[in-house]
């Protein structure tokens, strides 16, 4: 295997999880991150059987295990008590379930797990990338490099995605969300991802995302969907009102949202929608969101970003000449994502719009849909990450689903 010269630009999720892999088979990996002090950003999120086994190869999954609550059910229903979404992962394998975790845990396990964290670069952010000759500027005007192989994983509102000269479509969504965790205290549904509908215009959900170093609390990680041109008439309204409505929609949810005091205790998420018709230019390449970012009803980013690292690591570990490899890698992924890129595009309006007819239609027919001979099991491969094209299935490996059985885990 030709061992190589890489840099990475940005150290979220997929960043994070390269510089583990393509250090580990021995390539000099340097990092350079816009954040003075890289952390986590976001709440919490649902870690599907296609990423867990990832991290499972990693020899990260006992401690993913320890830290997130183990999500056995996706549930979501109306005001008034209509189930709209019921599916259980054993439909799948009786061994696979979801992990809720909060993005610090997982920031924190991967960061520990990077041998050379002196190969991080903070604070410096990357404005232009010579795909030629395999150099970085950044804002101050220097020059970094040169180097074999550069990465672009600066997330879903890359300034650098555009530099491969192979966009499809790159849009900002209209809808965003608000974001918090929360202690569990007594929260019933500690297996389950629960959300509550109001047609499409509302979507509250709660998610059990466990503990992470340093903290032994068990946590939720709330949401709220929210237009993103609402954020600033949300703030002004003021928190008291908010929760009235909450109160209204969902008591239990609003229970565990007493101790919120200022509106500066939720932060805001927005979204894109970007498709590329190719990942690679000479010695750049795209990874995570930058490649690949789409709305979050399908809940797949992190998995995404967490597949495109280890597809990347095989590719260079199957090819020394950096082309092939890097068109080997573009062909594993697109052929995997693209379903996902679809499906968010289309389920979007169903979850976050001003469409009632369709949410209405959405309520009545979701659940029926589901128990349509082999729609059930197509939708929970869909939740799952494990679809594959349209008939296809996303392999697992035998080893992990092993390792996710109840007497693993203990």
């Amino acid at each position: 295997m030709q061992q190589r010269s890489i840099a990475i630009i940005g150290y979220g999720t997929a960043g994070q999880t390269l510089s583990v892999l393509l250090s580990r088979d021995h390539h000099q990996v340097h990092v350079f991150e816009r954040a003075p002090s890289p952390g986590p950003v976001g709440a919490g999120f649902l870690l599907q059987p296609s990423g867990l086994d990832v991290l499972w190869q990693m020899d990260l999954l006992p401690q993913v295990l320890q830290h997130g609550a183990a999500v056995r059910r996706l549930y979501g229903e109306t005001p008034c008590g209509r189930a709209v979404m019921d599916m259980r992962y054993a439909g799948l394998h009786p061994h696979l379930h979801g992990i809720g975790m909060q993005r610090g845990a997982l920031f924190s396990l991967l960061a520990q797990a990077w041998e050379f964290p002196q190969n991080l670069q903070a604070g410096t952010t990357i404005v232009e990338v010579d795909s030629e000759r395999g150099r970085l500027r950044d804002a101050q005007g220097h020059w970094h490099g040169p180097y074999d192989l550069v990465i672009a994983a600066d997330g879903a509102a890359s300034t650098l995605r555009a530099s491969v000269q192979g966009t499809q479509l790159d849009r900002e969504y209209p809808w965003g969300a608000l974001w918090c965790l929360l202690p569990c205290d007594e929260w019933p549904h500690l297996d389950e991802l629960r959300q509550r509908y109001v047609a499409a215009r509302k979507m509250i959900g709660m998610l059990p995302v466990g503990t992470r170093p340093g903290d032994d609390t068990p946590r939720l990680s709330f949401f709220w969907s929210l237009p993103r041109s609402q954020f600033a008439q949300w703030e002004q309204d003021g928190l008291p009102r908010w929760l009235e409505e909450i109160a209204a929609l969902w008591p239990q949810a609003h229970m565990r949202l007493c101790a919120l005091t200022d509106a500066g205790q939720l932060a805001r998420a927005g979204y894109r929608d970007a498709v590329m018709h190719r990942w690679h230019h000479q010695r750049l390449v795209l990874a995570g969101d930058a490649a690949h970012a789409m709305s979050p009803q399908l809940g797949q980013g992190v998995n995404m970003a967490l597949l495109d690292a280890v597809a990347l690591r095989d590719a260079l570990r199957a090819h020394t000449d950096r082309d092939a490899a890097l068109l080997a890698y573009q062909a594993r992924r697109k052929a995997h994502v693209a379903i996902y890129q679809f499906w968010s595009r289309w389920l979007t309006p169903l979850f976050q719009s001003d469409r009632d007819t369709v949410a209405q239609a959405r309520d009545v027919l979701f659940g029926p849909m589901g128990r349509l001979p082999g729609g059930r099991g197509h939708m929970l491969r869909v939740l799952s990450g494990t679809q594959h094209g349209w008939w296809g299935k996303w392999a697992l490996s035998p080893g992990f689903i092993d390792a996710m059985s109840p007497r693993s885990a203990d």
